[in-house]
């Protein structure tokens, strides 16, 4: 024997009854003896209430909401039964709705709908979806009988959520399926008291229903047929990467369900659990499903938890005082007085100190918590022992549980937990696990709770592909590259590393574009010019802000000088930044460690090794030196390409400013030169090594010795700038001639020593690593203690817009395992 319950989106229109009957019928060809449970159409419960209350209040609109629940029923039976075979099933539905209709001009006339009338106009769902799903099997000539669960499930009067005399039912139940060999289409949620008064088994009574017929008739299996492929490892309207769980224990569905889990309803699993029957929560609409399996056991798994709860909208309430202190019986009291007012409690939570206990319940119940407590605390309120604002009702707020029976073999779960959120930004307001250690629950901001489960996933079900979001600001010579960097790399990134790095944002000058759901990797101009607005900084990070997803990065690869402003308010939101732009960290110290402090106290990454050598691990060694306590004695640098280019080019037989006009020729300088031969974007980078390296210098204290001499400093156009550099030439050649005959060359060095940072035209003889320097590679010798008659020499391309691409990418990759 199986007993099969089909929910309410299952019975909801013409195309899913015939699924079901589909289903029927394949169960009934393979000889299998069934017992069928059915739901109200969807949404016709709440309807059926709605249209009650319309009629308690004299509103005689009702009549016209109840012709439209009529029409939809009479249009499922002219959709499932041929004409020739209406006439009988539209006589029964007529009956039932003129029943209704005699309710509910009964409830007109008396305004008023007690928790009894409720329930017996609710019964209405039921009983005419069963009666038009039996009379649809008969016509396809199955052995079908209608069967009024209210004859069979004896309950008492707690009207809305009647408790089940299950002696009784049973016997009831086994003889009625003695007296018939016919298939049983089954009322679900509805029962009735000894006196024959219509009851209802409470919020998902139909599982319960099944649940109560599967128990008393020892069924095999009871099947739980809904819209989704089982019980999932979270919320796939929430989740994307959820996946069915395939066996799950009890125990594990009763908490899963407990703290929000919808598929299957708590108390529908206790009959199954007394009688040790296995439940399946299987999906009409995709029968090849394997679906969920739920027993006394499961399958092992590879993972610390089962799945993922949460409850989104609950109120936390808070009673703390120094009285509470010792006091014995006052969580008795409490808790009593909310029973008392049949207020129910989710989650309970109390401080070590017994200075406060905090408990999650319905928002609907808030108020009304706060006046019981008030009242049953008064002495204590009173006496000081409970704060004045002793009873706190914070709202908005969210629960997630994480649930298995693995958490017991698994060591550092809650630091898993803790850390997943931490890192994303997310406060913990109270927590609670059993020590069963089958669940820990946290409660949190209610705006945070998909990213929260998100970054919870990802961190638990590690083996399904984690994902990275990825705000780009600049999609320029860099910025595009980074893309088509990241395209390539994508399959493999998924493949291999288990990540997929989702675009979700991007910025150029004129549009801007943001989808949460991400943007293609290869079409991204297509769909910036498609789909772009226009350009707003503020508006762009405002939508980061409200997008609130999990495992955000906010890329900047412009050279924009106002941009950095919002490095500080991401960082706060715990987005993580990536930048080549060298602004931020050469402005003033003051903010350059603003940034660091906010990164590291909001549990986020603050990344810009492209600040200085491109893609060169120029930043990564300093700090990984530091971090394993080597001091460093002194770093000397050529840190730009363009300058490295000129002075490595001129040599004997070639004149500077002849060097220095295939430099511009070639695109390695500005616009004009003199931005590159000041020294100022070399000094930027000493700057930013001077802090990594913990010396707190501003721009104002780096020595420049100026390459050029005045004259070519203050020539008024670029023209003129060669005009002088031409005349200078005997200069520039007596400096390359002092050098030679030394045996040394000339190199643009930065050098920190002592707590001072300078720049300089500098000779190198052949025993200098900067002496074989060649092109427009940059080079940097870090002298250390460890480090100390051999310097450490990082040496590479310091500029192009590869190097600098890959800079980035190593940067989010950085990000990405950090995170994990």
């Amino acid at each position: 024997m199986k007993v099969l319950k089909f929910g309410g989106t299952s019975c909801g229109t013409v195309e899913s009854i015939q699924q079901v009957i589909q289903i029927l019928q394949d169960n009934i060809a393979k000889g299998e003896r069934i017992a069928v449970v059915y739901s109200a159409m969807g949404g016709v419960t709440n309807k059926l209430i709605e249209i009650g209350r319309m009629a308690s209040k004299g509103n005689a609109e009702y009549f016209e909401a109840l012709k439209a629940v009529e029409e939809r029923h009479f249009a499922a039976i002219r959709g499932l039964i041929d004409i020739k075979n209406q006439s009988s099933s539209i006589a029964k539905v007529r009956g039932l709705v003129n029943e209704l209709e005699d309710l509910l001009k009964g409830i007109s006339l008396i305004r008023e709908l007690s928790a009894r009338t409720l329930d017996l106009l609710m019964s209405f769902g039921e009983r005419l979806s069963t009666t038009i799903i039996t009379e649809a099997l008969k016509a396809r000539g199955v052995k079908a009988e209608f069967c009024d669960a209210r004859t069979l499930i004896r309950t008492n009067d707690h009207f809305g959520y009647a408790e089940v005399d299950f002696e009784v039912t049973n016997a009831q139940i086994l003889a009625h399926f003695a007296r018939t060999d016919a298939m049983q289409c089954i009322t679900g949620f509805i029962a009735s008291t000894a006196e024959g008064i219509t009851t209802t088994l409470g919020r998902g009574g139909s599982d319960y229903t099944g649940s109560i017929f599967g128990a008393a008739l020892d069924a095999d299996v009871i099947e739980i047929w809904t819209d989704v492929d089982g019980m999932m490892t979270a919320d796939p309207r929430k989740v994307s990467t959820a996946f069915t769980i395939p066996t799950i224990t009890y125990a594990e569905a009763m908490e899963l369900s407990h703290f929000g889990a919808k598929v299957i309803y708590p108390p529908s699993l206790q009959p199954a659990f007394v009688k040790n029957i296995p439940i399946k929560v299987l999906n009409t609409f995709n029968v090849s499903s394997e679906g969920t399996t739920v027993h006394t056991t499961s399958d092992e798994t590879p993972f610390a938890i089962t799945g993922i709860s949460s409850i989104d909208d609950i109120a936390l309430v808070n009673v703390q005082g120094s009285g509470l202190i010792g006091v014995a019986g006052v969580s008795a009291r409490l808790f009593s007085a909310l029973s008392r007012h049949k207020i129910s409690v989710i989650l309970i939570s109390q401080a070590s100190s017994e200075h406060s206990i905090c408990f999650a319940i319905d928002p609907k119940n808030a108020d009304r918590a706060k006046e019981v407590l008030d009242q049953t605390f008064a002495p204590e309120i009173s006496a000081g022992d409970i704060d004045r604002d002793g009873i706190q009702i914070q709202k908005n707020v969210s629960i997630i549980a994480i649930v298995g029976e693995g958490m017991r073999r698994s060591t550092g779960v809650s630091g898993k937990l803790f850390t997943a959120l931490g890192k994303n930004g997310i406060n913990v307001i109270a927590t609670a696990q059993g020590s069963s250690e089958l669940n820990i629950s946290v409660v949190i901001q209610k705006n945070d709770l998909s990213k929260a489960l998100n970054a919870i996933h990802g961190v638990f079900f590690q083996s399904e592909v984690r994902t990275l979001n990825l705000f780009i600001v600049g999609t320029g010579l860099i910025g595009s590259t980074f893309l088509k960097q990241l395209s390539a790399q994508s399959d493999y990134l998924a493949k291999e590393k288990l990540l997929k790095v989702n675009v979700v944002g991007l910025a150029r000058s004129k549009k801007m574009w943001l989808n949460p759901e991400g943007i293609s990797l290869t079409h991204w101009k297509e769909e910036l010019d498609e789909n772009g607005k226009t350009t707003s900084l503020p508006a762009f990070v405002q939508r980061i802000r409200e997008f609130n997803l999990p495992n955000s990065v906010f890329i900047d690869c412009t050279s924009d000088k106002d941009i950095i402003h919002y490095y500080h308010p991401l960082l706060d939101a715990s987005v993580s930044v990536v930048t080549p732009n060298k602004v931020a960290n050469s402005s003033s110290y003051a903010e350059y460690r603003r940034l660091q402090q906010t990164a590291v106290r909001k549990g986020v990454k603050f990344l810009y090794e492209t600040n200085v050598g491109a893609g060169l691990p120029i930043i990564n060694t300093i700090q990984g030196l530091i971090a394993s306590g080597d001091k460093f004695v002194k770093i000397e640098a050529i840190l730009s390409g363009t300058l490295s280019f000129i002075f490595n080019s001129f040599v004997a037989g070639t004149r500077f400013v002849d060097i220095v006009g295939e430099a511009k020729e070639k695109g390695y300088t500005e616009p004009d030169p003199r931005d590159d031969l000041s020294g100022l974007d070399v000094a930027r980078k000493i700057l930013i090594l001077a802090r990594e390296t913990g010396v707190g210098l501003e721009m104002s204290d780096i020595q420049i010795a100026p390459i050029l001499p005045d004259n070519c400093l203050q020539a008024p156009t670029v023209a003129d700038f060669f005009t002088e550099l031409e005349n200078s030439d005997a200069y520039f050649a007596g400096l390359l001639q002092a050098a030679a005959e030394k045996g040394e060359k000339l190199r643009y060095i930065a050098t920190l020593e002592n707590g001072k940072a300078t720049l300089q035209l500098r000779t190198v003889d052949a025993d200098h690593p900067f002496y074989s320097l060649s092109g427009a590679d940059n080079i940097v010798s870090f002298t250390t203690e460890r480090y100390n008659s051999r310097p450490l020499v990082v040496k590479g391309p310091g500029a192009g817009a590869e190097v600098t691409a890959s800079g980035v990418f190593a940067d989010v990759m950085s990000i990405s395992s950090y995170l994990s």
